[in-house]
């Protein structure tokens, strides 16, 4: 049951047929990984810690530059130098006191995926690194975590929900099967605009909260946003009979 203070700070996401109490006590109850606290992971988090996600995790080992307060909408001057993930924590407790918090001050690797990923509900990836993204649409595929994949260059986005517990959801692996010669492109080679992430990030947070809440979510559908002509694409993709991490 929810409190009177939960019901009046949530009431305009109770009075939607969707979500209801019954939804924000999924909520409540929920933990999630956000991976990365960049440009993604910072609007990431805000929205979910203001709807009242139980737990948060928020990885990241790196620190605040200068150039990320173009689109990393949580830092300021004074964070330079700091460590993203206590920063973040900082600013998403005073947003809402009542979400716990937890650091992970450090890029992950295999071991903490192994330590962390089967303890939550939900993973979102956050971030811009493609061996990063390989190794947790592994460890989640693996434990039947799903996983809210997001990614942004230039004027353009690409949004992705990965849910192996649908024995007929494609990997991240069977969309872009992993190649020595893929290229590496980020925000560092091609520049990237702080609203495209904004976008793909709500799309995150909104796919995540129908996860937790019993909403339908499509699987198998990338969803492509031009920043240029305001367009979404959705396209079908297809579970891989050979992928390597989800295939048969």
């Amino acid at each position: 049951m929810l409190t009177q203070q939960e019901q009046l700070r949530y009431s305009r996401q109770i009075m939607l047929k969707s979500i209801g109490e019954d939804g924000q006590i999924a909520l409540r109850n929920a933990k999630v990984l956000i991976v990365g606290m960049g440009g993604l992971g910072n609007p990431v988090s805000l929205y979910l810690a203001a709807a009242g996600i139980g737990t948060l995790l928020i990885a990241d080992g790196d620190k605040v530059d200068v150039t990320n307060l173009q689109r990393q909408v949580l830092f300021t001057e004074h964070d330079i130098d700091e460590s993203k993930a206590d920063i973040a924590a900082e600013k998403l407790q005073l947003n809402n006191s009542d979400v716990t918090i937890e650091v992970i001050d450090e890029m992950l690797d295999d071991e903490l995926c192994d330590f962390y990923i089967p303890t939550v509900d939900v993973v979102i990836d956050c971030t811009d690194n493609i061996q990063t993204r390989y190794m947790l649409n592994t460890h989640c595929v693996n434990n039947k975590i799903p996983l809210v994949v997001g990614a942004a260059t230039g004027f353009d986005g690409q949004q992705l929900v990965v849910d192996p517990r649908n024995d007929e959801s494609a990997c991240y692996h069977c969309l872009f099967p992993e190649s020595k010669k893929a290229p590496v492109n980020n925000c560092q080679t091609v520049g990237i605009l702080g609203p495209i992430l904004a976008i793909v990030a709500g799309m995150q947070s909104l796919q995540t909260i129908k996860l937790l809440t019993g909403n339908k979510v499509h699987v198998n559908q990338l969803n492509l946003f031009d920043g240029l002509s305001n367009q979404w694409q959705q396209f079908t993709i297809k579970k891989q009979a050979n992928c390597k991490v989800c295939g048969s």
